[in-house]
C-alpha cells in the first residue's frame, strides 16, 4: 500500500474534515503529492494547521485549495497537473450539518461527483477514482447485518434524504462511469466513525455523548436507546480506504468499512460516562425521523478482498478520542 502511494498525485475533497485530515495524514506519509481541497461548511482550518500554519510544519509534498468540490477540478487545478487518485469525502456527515445544507449535500455527492469523474474521464481515464459512500444508504435496514448487495430501505422524501439520496445518486454516477466509460471507480460504504479530530459540535452520538459527559451535562438519548451502531475508529477507516484505492481486485467493487460490534445507544452512553468518570444523568428524548433502528456491517468482502479488518477496539479508540477532544 506505502508502495502504491509514493510519488503519485492524490486530490482529497473534503481534506479539512474529521475523515479527510486523518486520510490526508496518512497519505502524506507514503510519499505521495497530496492536494486538499474544501470550503469549510463543515471542515475545520484547525484540522490542517499543523501542515499550513508555519514554515517548520508545512510539508512540501501537500498543496490546499479553498474551493467548492461541486465545481469541475479543471476550475481549480493546473492543466499539467495529472491526478492519479481521487478520494471524494467532501459532504456534510452529520444530520444537523446536512439538514442545515440540504442543497450543497445533494450537489456535493452528485454532481461534485459526476465533475469529477468527467475530469478524470477527460484527463486520465487510468486514474483511480474512491466515492465516500455511507452505510444511510441502506436506510433503516430490513436486513441485518447489512450486506453490500442489500438495496437498502431509505424514504427519498424524509428529512435525512439530502444525504441518504445524495449518496445512492452518487453511487448510481459511480456505476455509469465505471460501466460505460470503463473507469477505475471504487465505493466506500462507510459506517459511524469516530476518533481524534472529530469536530465537538458535530452531533453525532460519539461526539454528543464525549461532550456531555466531560461536561457533567445531561446525557440525551433519542427514543428508548436500544436501537444500535456499529463504530469504526478512524485509523482502521483510513487504512481500509487506502486498501480500498490501492488494490488491484477492488476496481469497480462496493465495500462495507465499518466495524462489526454492535452497540446499542444506551451501551454507548454508559461506556463514554464510565470512561471520563461523568456525573451527568442519562435522559431520553423524542426519535428523530428516520432515524435507523439498527446499524451493523457486514465486512466478510472488505475481509477477502482488501485484507482489512478493524483493529481498534472500541474502549481503546474512545480512550484516544477523549484525550483529543477540545470543548
Amino acid at each position: 500500500m506505502q508502495k502504491f502511494f509514493h510519488n503519485k498525485i492524490v486530490l482529497v475533497t473534503g481534506a479539512a474534515g474529521f475523515v479527510g485530515s486523518n486520510l490526508v495524514d496518512a497519505l502524506l506519509k507514503t510519499g505521495a503529492d497530496v492536494i486538499g481541497v474544501d470550503n469549510f461548511i463543515t471542515g475545520r482550518k484547525t484540522n490542517l494547521s499543523h501542515l499550513l500554519e508555519n514554515e517548520e510544519s508545512a510539508v512540501d509534498n501537500f498543496a490546499f485549495i479553498e474551493t467548492d468540490a461541486i465545481q469541475s477540478p479543471a476550475t481549480y487545478l493546473d492543466e499539467e497537473i495529472k491526478v492519479d487518485v481521487i478520494f471524494h469525502l467532501a459532504s456534510p456527515a452529520s444530520p444537523p450539518r446536512y439538514q442545515k445544507n440540504p442543497v450543497e449535500t445533494y450537489l456535493v455527492n452528485s454532481l461534485g461527483t459526476h465533475h469529477l469523474l468527467d475530469y478524470l474521464k477527460t484527463s486520465n481515464p487510468a486514474a483511480r477514482f474512491v466515492f465516500a459512500s455511507t452505510s444511510e444508504v441502506y436506510g433503516d435496514p430490513q436486513v441485518h447485518p447489512q450486506t453490500e448487495n442489500y438495496w437498502g430501505n431509505v424514504n427519498p422524501n424524509g428529512v435525512r434524504s439530502c444525504y441518504d439520496e445524495g449518496k445512492r445518486l452518487g453511487e448510481t454516477i459511480c456505476g455509469v462511469f465505471n460501466r460505460d466509460f470503463g473507469l477505475d471507480v471504487r465505493i466506500a460504504r462507510i459506517f459511524n466513525t469516530y476518533g481524534p479530530r472529530i469536530d465537538p459540535a458535530d452531533g453525532r452520538v460519539i461526539p454528543n455523548f464525549i461532550k456531555q459527559a466531560l461536561s457533567n451535562e445531561e446525557m440525551t438519548v433519542y427514543g428508548d436507546g436500544n436501537q444500535t451502531r456499529s463504530y469504526c475508529f478512524v485509523d482502521d477507516l483510513v487504512t481500509g480506504l487506502m486498501k480500498l484505492a490501492s488494490v488491484d481486485e477492488a476496481k469497480g467493487e462496493t465495500i462495507n468499512l465499518g466495524n462489526a460490534d454492535e452497540y446499542t445507544i444506551n451501551e454507548t452512553a454508559q461506556l463514554v460516562k464510565g470512561l471520563v468518570s461523568s456525573k451527568s444523568e442519562v435522559v431520553f428524548k423524542d426519535l428523530p425521523g428516520d432515524d435507523p433502528t439498527r446499524r451493523k456491517p457486514d465486512i466478510s468482502k472488505a475481509k477477502r478482498i482488501l485484507d482489512w479488518k478493524p483493529k481498534v477496539s472500541f474502549k481503546e479508540g474512545l480512550k484516544k478520542t477523549v484525550v483529543d477532544f477540545d470543548i
